[in-house]
């Protein structure tokens, strides 16, 4: 009896591939009876699942060995014609119709698959790593300008901080030598030294990390002061 339904033909075929990897590929064919040659399909052939077969390790393993295992993956469609192409011309005279042949899966050895994914996983760390240390050094430059910018705009504070307490001295001595007479600049600044003074004792008195201030006694106290903060200025 003969069936003139569509049968399907699973082979799985084990060979290596260019680049010396081992793999395991499955061939799915569909084929049928052609009714116009039953006769030829009955009698032709004893078994023709093994003819088939046999031609799907030839097509394989004349094609697998042509190409590295990457090129394996991306030539699954050229690898299913070529099966089909072959088994079309053999099976036809035999009386079966080859309707499709499909590579359902290629499976390379397990230590491969390892193997490649470590590679894979080695190829993103280093992009990772790379783009992680170009992140880095966008933040070490920008924290740089800014640091610059935030010195250069301290600077600019600075200065006009002076500039104020500048033009803040000369307009005391010149109020205070104008309002009071027989007074000199001098005095004005002994003056404003003094105020000084006890201004920074008021400020060192409340400071909790201040434990102990010693000023010599040999010279008169707006002398001391003076020369305190003339050598201060001198320092910076």
């Amino acid at each position: 009896m003969v069936s003139y339904r569509v049968q399907q033909l699973d082979v799985r075929v084990e060979t290596k591939t260019k680049d010396n990897v081992f793999i395991t590929a499955v061939v799915s064919v569909q084929y049928q009876v052609l009714k116009e040659k039953v006769y030829d399909a009955f009698y032709s052939l004893t078994n023709p699942a093994q003819q088939i077969t046999a031609h799907v390790y030839d097509v394989m393993r004349s094609q697998l060995p042509t190409l590295d295992l990457d090129a394996v993956f991306e030539a699954k469609e050229e690898l299913a014609i070529a099966v089909k192409a072959a088994l079309s011309q053999t099976m036809e005279n035999f009386g079966f119709q080859i309707l499709q042949a499909l590579i359902t899966d290629l499976d390379p050895d397990q230590r491969v698959k390892q193997a490649m994914n470590e590679i894979n996983s080695s190829k993103r760390l280093k992009e990772a790593i790379a783009e992680q240390a170009e992140g880095a050094k966008i933040l070490q430059v920008k924290s740089a300008e800014a640091e610059a910018e935030s010195k250069y705009l301290s600077g600019v504070g600075v200065a006009k901080q002076r500039r104020a307490i500048v033009d803040g001295l000369r307009g005391s001595i010149v109020d205070f030598s104008s309002g009071v007479e027989g007074t000199s600049a001098k005095d004005v600044m002994d003056l404003l030294l003094l105020s000084q003074y006890f201004d920074m004792l008021k400020d060192t008195a409340g400071d909790s990390n201040c434990k102990t201030v010693f000023i010599p006694s040999s010279k008169s106290l707006g002398d001391e002061t003076r020369n305190a903060l003339l050598q201060a200025e001198a320092g910076k």
